[in-house]
């Protein structure tokens, strides 16, 4: 564990993991992010700036929440991110579906998965034994 300092506060607090906050940030966080998920729910028609404004939360927090796929818009709202590769329009996440298909495959094919892998080669020896050099 390491000693860090809170993003939010400036308390130092013992980091473990995950953003840089402390346990009382991170509650009070967690806290405005349900706020914000039933205020969706209830306002599925209202853009970033008026849930933002509405529930007392930065817009770059709620951005963030749905670039973690935290929180997700209905099709019909007006609200709506970038896919950060082609521009697509996209509800939650980073990316879009064509191309979270295309970077798998491009994973795929660097490591070789769904290849047809060769057989082993088998010895021509019939009685394969273990040998060892004299030095």
């Amino acid at each position: 564990m390491e000693v860090k300092s809170c993003r939010k506060c400036r308390r130092l607090f013992n980091y473990v993991t995950g953003q840089p906050i402390c346990p009382a940030c991170r509650e009070d966080l967690e806290k405005d992010f349900q706020t914000v998920k039933k205020y969706i729910q209830e306002n599925s028609h209202c853009d970033i700036k008026t849930v933002a404004e509405e529930c007392n939360v930065e817009p770059a927090q709620i951005k963030a929440w749905v670039r973690e796929e935290r929180l997700q818009f209905a099709e019909d709202s007006v609200v709506a991110v970038n896919c950060d590769v082609c521009g697509a329009v996209i509800r939650t996440g980073r990316y879009c579906d064509r191309c979270k298909a295309q970077m798998t495959n491009n994973l795929r094919s660097a490591f070789g998965v769904g290849q047809q892998q060769s057989a082993p080669v088998k010895s021509n020896k019939e009685n394969p034994k273990m040998r060892f050099l004299d030095s």
